[in-house]
């Protein structure tokens, strides 16, 4: 017994060393691409989604297990951001404090190899990219069970930026406390999006305490960390940021809780053959403008994932539409039905075509 743990246990010291001269090597081909870009004075954009994208999905195809797709994903961002932090460490900005699920997002998508930047508020994480404070940001969209954000869809109203990714992550709602049981809570910090994914189970273990709704649930965890009768509803990142106890995990109503969070910056993205296309359409206030607006669509057989519409902001009762399409705009079909739109639509915004979120 002795003796065969002991060869497998040399087996795996020599995987080892193997796999940390194969990072090194990526590494030092990534120095060499970062040599060549400069050299041909291409050396501006170091970061591509489409290139990130194309390399994951080309790595889970070869999957065989043991370990898990998901598991073998976080694994290779990992190692791709760190090989593209010695071309470039990326600023990223997100919806802050530090510890909220967005920040948790921006990690899932570009790795632990970035520099972040919190953000007041989605207005502001725009702002940061915008100003080239940040190379990208990362904001919120929508949630499963909640719906879409508001707030982030009204700012592609007046934005430059593209849309060059997504993330979707699942959500996992603690109950961060001093505490020693629930009937030592008084007060509960959470965002209004959390307090609704916990409905239920707040209105069966904390009925009658006081709920008071912030910016975010990192904010709502610093604010719980410096009261000993408070509680908050945030991740375990949060937990460990504002050294807060987790009481109770996993208090979400939903099992799947997701939140998929959209990437933005000033770039285009090249097709990866799996893609989406996201629209800003507006329409005349006509009698049928709506279908005319999606029958192009059906005629090119492109798929609609997603529709939602918002205030115009412009006219009392006028609106705009964001539809999700299945697809690049560099797909004919796609792009047929955009020419299309145009001639029916009263103004159309192509927000971006980007590689759909890898696990």
């Amino acid at each position: 017994m002795n003796e065969e743990l002991e060869s497998l246990r040399q087996q795996i010291d020599d995987v080892d060393r193997a796999l940390l001269d194969l990072i090194n090597d990526r590494a030092n081909l990534a120095l060499r691409i970062a040599q060549v870009k400069a050299r041909s004075g291409k050396g501006g954009t170091f970061y591509r989604p489409d290139r990130e994208a194309n390399v994951l999905n080309r790595v889970l195809k070869h999957n065989q297990g043991p370990l898990s797709d998901e598991e073998v994903a976080r694994l290779v961002r990992e190692v791709m951001s760190a090989c593209l932090a010695l071309e470039q460490v990326l600023n990223i900005a997100f919806l802050g404090p530090s510890g909220t699920f967005t920040e948790e997002a921006a990690h899932k998508h570009f790795g632990r190899s970035i520099c972040t930047v919190a953000a007041d508020s989605i207005d502001d994480v725009f702002r940061e990219v915008e100003s080239d404070n940040a190379d990208y940001g990362v904001v919120p969209i929508e949630n499963s069970t909640q719906g879409i954000v508001n707030s982030t869809l009204d700012m592609f109203m007046e934005s430059t930026l593209k849309i060059v990714g997504e993330v979707e992550l699942r959500i996992h709602q603690h109950l961060l406390t001093h505490a020693t049981d629930l009937s030592g809570i008084e007060v509960l910090y959470s965002h209004l999006q959390s307090i609704a994914q916990c409905k239920r189970w707040l209105g069966d273990n904390l009925p009658g305490v006081e709920r008071i709704p912030v910016t975010s649930n990192a904010d709502a965890a610093r604010r719980a960390s410096g009261e000993p009768r408070a509680a908050a509803i945030a991740s375990e990142d949060a937990a460990v940021k504002y050294q807060l106890p987790v009481l109770k995990k996993n208090i979400q109503d939903s099992p799947g809780n997701t939140t998929r969070f959209l990437v933005i910056g000033k770039q285009e993205t090249a097709p990866t053959g799996s893609d989406k296309t996201t629209l800003l359409v507006s329409t005349h206030n006509k009698s049928g403008a709506l279908y005319s607006l999606l029958q192009p669509l059906a005629q090119n057989n492109v798929s609609m994932t997603r529709i939602e519409s918002r205030p115009s902001h412009c006219i009392n009762w006028d609106y705009v539409f964001f539809l999700d399409l299945d697809g690049h705009v560099e797909n004919p079909t796609v792009r047929a039905s955009i020419e299309e739109l145009r001639a029916e639509a009263g103004l159309l915004k192509v927000l971006g075509s980007y590689p759909k979120a890898v696990l």
